[in-house]
């Protein structure tokens, strides 16, 4: 009976640790469509975004990006920002193909304002970073993502510091 006992437990033990290692470490690169609010004219815009990461297991990675907020005309010039992250990623699977995750880490953004009669501002601030976000996989290198990102504390001008992407990122 000893021995059947052990048996079953060092048989769960091995399936245990073969399924908690059925993602290998990877690395992976993704595009995506960001849209902030602007702070003057309440309106959003709609920037490009472009990450890129390391998942070091099927639950943590670490991950960097750039936003471009847009450009956009507040009345009195020409405003555009961009938002620079790098920050630690918990991913917990909800199936076979969806997962949701969780990122903290720091930006690095910047707003530059111009009215075209000489008047430039320039904003730079470094704050926290945060974001959550599901991700659909369409196949084992191909997946889509929709996320909601907190680039530090709201601005005096330009987008504020909310933003909604929608991705599709390749893992290799």
């Amino acid at each position: 009976m000893k021995k059947l006992l052990l048996a079953l437990l060092a048989t769960s033990a091995v399936a245990g640790a073969a399924q908690a290692q059925t993602t290998t470490p990877h690395a992976y690169i993704g595009v995506g469509a960001a849209t902030a609010d602007n702070q003057t004219t309440d309106s959003y815009k709609t920037g490009a975004k472009v990450y890129g990461g390391y998942d070091v297991d099927q639950n943590w990675g670490v991950e960097a990006g750039y936003t471009d907020f847009g450009k956009e005309n507040n009345g009195a010039g020409n405003v555009k920002g961009s938002g620079t992250y790098v920050a630690g990623k918990y991913t917990v699977p909800l199936g076979d193909r969806f997962s949701g995750y969780g990122k903290l880490g720091v930006a690095y953004n910047e707003r530059k304002f111009d009215n075209g009669l000489g008047t430039h501002v320039n904003d730079y601030d470094t704050g926290l970073y945060g974001g959550v976000g599901v991700e659909y996989k369409l196949n084992e290198k191909l997946a889509v993502n929709a996320e909601y990102e907190r680039y530090g504390k709201d601005k005096a001008f330009g987008a504020k510091a909310d933003v909604y992407t929608v991705g599709l990122k390749y893992g290799f």
